[in-house]
């Protein structure tokens, strides 16, 4: 009995571990619904990424917060914040900034300019790219290679 019960522990202890290592993502601090957020405490510390839809059963939607979340190591390490809005109905400041109809993403730049639009749902590895290829990220690029 006693080493049934060893043998138990000595393989559950390990996958306890690695749960809390797992719950440790920072989703909740990358991933905010609009009211929460307004774009001008962004300015000049986050990319913001704003994923509109009508609804949260919008298949749309649903894909691309699955696509975010899966790679949101990535988006960390660029300083992107996600900003969900699924309320037509709140006419949120976003939504009248930006002025989307059914799904859209939309990806500014840390100065607030629109870098870009999409009707649809884009990878983590797209918005790594487009990303990338901004000025200021490619100013941080060179600013960690001289510093590291």
């Amino acid at each position: 009995m006693k080493y049934t019960l060893a043998v138990v522990l000595a393989v559950l202890i390990p996958f306890s571990a690695w749960a809390e290592e797992v719950d440790a993502t920072p989703t909740h601090d990358i991933i905010r619904p609009a009211g929460q957020s307004d774009l001008s405490e962004f300015l000049w510390t986050k990319r913001p990424i704003v994923v509109f839809a009508d609804t949260e059963a919008d298949p749309r939607y649903i894909e691309q917060m699955e696509l975010l979340r899966s790679r949101i190591e990535d988006l960390d390490d660029r300083d992107v914040v996600v900003i969900t809005d699924t309320d037509p109905e709140a006419e949120s400041p976003l939504r009248m900034k930006l002025r989307p109809r059914g799904f859209m993403l939309v990806l500014l730049d840390k100065d607030g300019t629109i870098y870009l639009r999409k009707p649809f749902p884009w990878t983590v590895r797209e918005l790594g790219r487009s990303i990338d290829k901004m000025p200021l990220r490619k100013r941080e690029i060179r600013e960690r290679r001289v510093q590291g």
